[in-house]
Formats: structure tokens, C-alpha cells, sequence
């Protein structure tokens, strides 16, 4: 079941591309975070989203708002696409426990093993705002992103 809108965002803690934990409540209170889940790095769509992410990093990583992306990739993946990509946004690997932050947030495909395209807008108390989950074919409208941002 995928987190409500108005719901208070669960709490993680996973390792970058780099290694470092990424916690989201070290943003409480300071910033806005849009949370993006995808299936696997390197693959057609997953790519395209996250470069276009990359083009307009400027809306979606600044003094109000965090981005942060989510795979089920191991770190060292995550640390080659990023590289390749030229993404300077943190990557987390939700690697192990397998798929332990992607089930907490409802967006898990137990028969595929990894996460569906979900994104989550969450405001700077913690609180999912928006949300848009797509099937793994299917991406995202960036332009949804940034209304819900308006919004908040």
C-alpha cells in the first residue's frame, strides 16, 4: 500500500553512491525533499528520468529542496552510473535489507524485486505532500514535481 498524502513520511537511512548515510529526517525542519524511486540504474526510462532530473537540478536541489533518488542498486552501481551520467544528486542504494525502504513507502514489486516509479514530495515537517506512482514502463512528468513544490 503506497503512503498516503498527508501521511508522515517514514523515516530511513540508506548509503549514497559515495558511501555516506543519507538519513531523511536530517531535512526536517530545513528543507523540502522530493523523493524519487526507480526501478534500476542504467536502463532506458530510469536513465531518461534521472538525466532530465539532472537538467533541471536547479528546481528540485537548492536552499528549500533536497532531491534524493532511490534504487534497489548496490552502492558501487549507483557510484558507476552517477559517474557516467554525470548526476551530482545523491543516488541511495536500498540494496540491503532488499527493498526495505521502497516496501516501507508501498512502491516494491515483490515480483520483479525492485522499486516501481514513485515519487513523493515531502514538506519540511515530514509530511507527504504529493505523490505519483507509475508502473515501471511509464515515466514521470517533471513538471508535476515542480507544481507540487509551488504548492507547498
Amino acid at each position: 500500500m503506497t503512503i498516503e498524502v498527508g501521511s508522515q513520511a517514514p523515516d530511513f537511512q540508506l548509503k549514497d553512491n559515495h558511501g555516506r548515510t543519507v538519513r531523511l529526517s536530517e531535512f526536517r525542519g530545513e528543507k523540502n525533499v522530493v523523493l524519487v524511486f526507480y526501478p534500476f540504474a542504467f536502463t532506458g526510462v530510469c536513465t531518461g528520468e534521472l538525466c532530465a532530473l539532472r537538467d533541471e537540478l536547479p528546481r528540485f536541489e537548492n536552499e528549500g529542496t533536497q532531491l534524493l533518488a532511490v534504487s534497489n542498486d548496490s552502492i558501487h552501481t549507483l557510484r558507476v552510473f552517477a559517474e557516467q551520467e554525470g548526476l551530482e544528486y545523491p543516488l541511495l542504494s536500498d540494496f540491503w535489507p532488499h527493498g526495505e525502504t521502497s516496501r516501507a513507502y508501498g512502491v516494491f514489486d515483490e515480483d520483479k524485486g525492485c522499486a516501481v516509479r514513485g515519487t513523493f514530495v515531502i514538506d519540511k515537517a515530514g509530511v507527504v505532500r504529493w505523490s505519483v506512482v507509475n508502473g515501471l514502463p511509464d515515466a514521470r512528468d517533471l513538471s508535476d514535481y515542480v507544481k507540487a513544490l509551488e504548492a507547498l
